[in-house]
């Protein structure tokens, strides 16, 4: 998918009521947002459309309600906190369907915002019901998706609606995730290096797949790596591992071996009994782990190995911590690997929220090019997969193949004037 698509900032917004499709699926803590990224990356689109006279009609999920509806899971109280970040007022409405929403979107003034209730109370909204679709439709003008990480998903917010409002386009947030993951899919620059961390391998057959026809290494960490070496005849302990997985972990590491792709495992471990807090832990002298301990972490030697295969990268994309990162000391591996990372003079993308997580812990956001909110999307997206919600969003013209204009007729010369012509 190389065309660009519509951008919100391609829209006239002036005057018009403007369904928002968001990510503020966050959490939430004693009535209130407990963390707020999600809502603060839609902040760029929402202020865009406010500033140019458009009325946002703003819609999100948030949780698993099930297509019922559970209070647990309102988005009253992000409603609220998204006010306090605009700066301006933003209307809460009960539902996201019905004929007091429809009042309340016809009724916002300039300035105003109007957010919708969970969009996943209704079961019609994950089934993609054109009726359902209709509905949302008829709450605005103009449609803008600003929610990557739902884009993977064929949902009535995201696709059925596009097919009843006009010029459906991409927020800020969208625009930049298909311009950054595009470039690492499309057109990566050499060397290129994947970190791959994270609990399972099963998550990342397709993208592993997909990524040994572009990089030059990939670096395997956390408890993904215990099937890896199981699947090399490595001992592993009491590490977890997918069995289910081996036999296509061991066709992943003899296809990389054929493409000349090198796939790094770790050289030592910190492990221990459990991963419970408080136990003694020790680093394993090699790859092998003892029988009843578990590996929780990539040891120093391995840490070191990563950072040297890291340093000449030109790209890199890293998904997933290195080991157990909740819990002390075993962050100590993906902090390293951030740290590698953020000194690379690369293009460097993060996705997964463990990953994101370290990297605005140890204050190194600003090092890297882009941190993707997308989750599953990202990777299904660097999987070679286009995503229903991007494939539903407008197209613009390639410039180079649209049809030329007819030519304008010829301007009557005026009498004695030479080479100067008038048009109209």
């Amino acid at each position: 998918m190389k065309t660009r698509k519509l951008s919100v900032r391609d829209l006239d917004v002036d005057g018009r009521r403007v369904f928002v499709r968001v990510d503020f699926n966050v959490p939430l803590k004693d009535g209130g947002v407990s963390d707020d990224t999600r809502v603060r990356a839609s902040l760029p689109t929402l202020k865009l459309i406010l500033d140019r006279g458009g009325r946002p009609v703003i819609a999100s999920h948030l949780g698993r309600p099930k297509g019922r509806r559970a209070p647990e899971m309102s988005l009253s109280p992000v409603a609220a906190h998204l006010a306090s970040l605009l700066g301006t007022k933003v209307l809460m409405a009960p539902d996201c369907i019905g004929d007091e929403v429809d009042g309340r979107a016809r009724g916002l003034q300039a300035g105003e915002s109007l957010v919708l209730e969970n969009l996943r109370f209704h079961p019609e909204e994950e089934k993609n019901d054109d009726a359902f679709s209709r509905k949302l439709a008829a709450l605005a003008d103009l449609y803008v998706n600003d929610a990557f990480g739902t884009a993977h998903r064929a949902h009535a917010s995201v696709v059925g609606i596009t097919r009843h409002l006009p010029r459906p386009a991409a927020g800020l947030l969208m625009d930049a995730e298909i311009a950054s993951l595009s470039r690492l899919r499309d057109h990566p620059e050499k060397p290129y290096v994947a970190v791959l961390g994270g609990a399972k391998v099963s998550d990342k057959i397709d993208l592993i797949l997909h990524l040994i026809d572009q990089v030059d290494a990939i670096l395997i960490g956390g408890a993904m790596a215990y099937t890896f070496m199981k699947a090399g005849g490595v001992p592993i302990g009491a590490s977890r591992s997918e069995d289910d997985r081996i036999d296509q972990a061991r066709a992943i590491l003899a296809r990389a071996t054929g493409t000349g792709v090198r796939i790094q495992l770790p050289l030592d471990h910190v492990a221990a009994r459990s991963p419970d807090p408080g136990q003694v832990w020790e680093t394993t002298p090699g790859p092998a782990i003892e029988d009843g301990r578990v590996g929780l972490d990539i040891g120093p030697k391995t840490r070191e190995a990563y950072a040297r295969a890291l340093a000449p990268a030109r790209t890199v994309f890293w998904n997933g911590p290195l080991g157990l990162f909740e819990v002390p000391p075993y962050d100590e591996g993906t902090r390293a690997v951030a740290r590698a990372i953020a000194a690379a003079k690369a293009f460097s993308v993060v996705g997964g929220g463990d990953s994101i997580a370290a990297i605005n812990r140890l204050g190194l956001a600003p090092s890297f090019s882009h941190l993707s909110t997308g989750g599953g999307a990202s990777l299904e997206f660097l999987s070679g997969v286009d995503l229903p919600g991007i494939i539903a969003l407008a197209d613009v013209p390639d410039q180079a193949k649209a049809p030329r204009p007819p030519k304008p007729p010829a301007a009557r010369r005026r009498p004695g004037a030479r080479g100067e012509h008038r048009t109209r």
